[in-house]
């Protein structure tokens, strides 16, 4: 039987506008890969009816909540429709960042001093408060939902005074937030294609902190790969990104996000299982490396399907 594709994009989370980027750059690379498929944008069709419409296989290009949450993957479990990325669990427990601190802790594996507040806390103390509940984490902070992805919501606070707005905008997006102690080394990615760990990406943003504004629309963000590592950071580094996406339960493809703190520790910031695809999206610079071009990358993505 020959393959029909859906591409699933747009939906209605906060990353939609990245979503129709990364799904029509998939559409284009899988149709240069001689592969028959199709934008579907979930905000108008109802994913129910994707087998109705002779659909054998989904490629998710979707980001964030009802598309890389574990929603629609269930959906496609129950239609019995093979997708790309990891599964329900997977999904769900990497789209919750402090659940997946949790499970890295209990696995052994380095995460940065953190502290969970949610809503009625925050609406319960004052400033002074809330400025105590974080001070053994000392000054700067990362200040972001637990459930959000691309830095949406997030805030870097160099000040004391500064937290409680920073707070504020991140409680905006979620009802559980975290905030971290900020790390003052620089910021890696590893893709993760099937049991192939890509080269390391480091990541040089030019404002205070890797945000929204430097992933998707500066173009003064400056990507290194090769990382420039050594040959030992960059083996352990493979190892310690691939230790992290299986301990959740990962498949199919992913990106691990790590920093490295002043002393050359890394420490596990979050796992992407449906990652971005646009022109500064970092897997296909990863696999670029590695010799793959941009179609041959889609197309071993929907190869990986499950």
């Amino acid at each position: 039987m020959t393959e029909k594709v859906a591409v699933l994009l747009g939906g209605i989370s906060a990353e939609r506008e990245v979503s129709l980027l990364s799904g029509q750059a998939v559409l284009s690379g899988l149709k240069e890969a001689g592969i028959d498929a199709y934008a579907v944008d979930i905000r108008d069709f109802p994913v129910i009816h994707l087998k109705d419409e002779g659909f054998t296989k989904a490629f998710i290009a979707l980001h964030g909540r009802g598309g890389e949450d574990g929603t629609l993957q269930g959906v496609l479990e129950f239609l019995q429709l093979p997708y790309t990325g990891s599964g329900v669990m997977a999904s769900a427990l990497t789209m919750d960042k402090r659940r997946t601190k949790l499970v890295w802790q209990a696995s052994g594996l380095p995460v940065s001093p953190y502290v969970v507040l949610n809503r009625q806390q925050f609406l319960q103390m004052d400033s002074s408060r809330l400025i105590q509940q974080v001070a053994h984490l000392g000054m700067p902070l990362i200040v972001k939902p637990s459930r959000e992805g691309s830095s949406v919501g997030m805030s870097k606070v160099e000040q004391a005074d500064a937290l409680h707005s920073a707070l504020e905008e991140a409680f905006h997006h979620d009802d559980e937030v975290l905030v971290e102690k900020c790390l003052s080394g620089p910021e890696f990615t590893v893709g993760i294609l099937g049991d192939e760990v890509l080269p390391s990406i480091r990541i040089q943003a030019t404002g205070t902190f890797y945000d929204y504004e430097a992933k998707y629309l500066s173009d003064e963000t400056q990507y290194f790969c090769p990382s420039g590592l050594s040959d030992k950071q960059e083996h352990y580094l493979a190892s310690l990104a691939m230790d992290a996406y299986q301990a959740l339960g990962c498949s199919g493809w992913g990106r691990v996000d790590v920093m490295m703190d002043s002393d050359g520790a890394f420490y596990l910031l979050e796992v992407n299982t449906s990652p971005g695809m646009t022109s500064h999206s970092l897997v296909p610079m990863a696999a670029k490396q590695r010799g793959f071009t941009f179609s041959q990358l889609v197309a071993r993505i929907l190869e990986l399907a499950g």
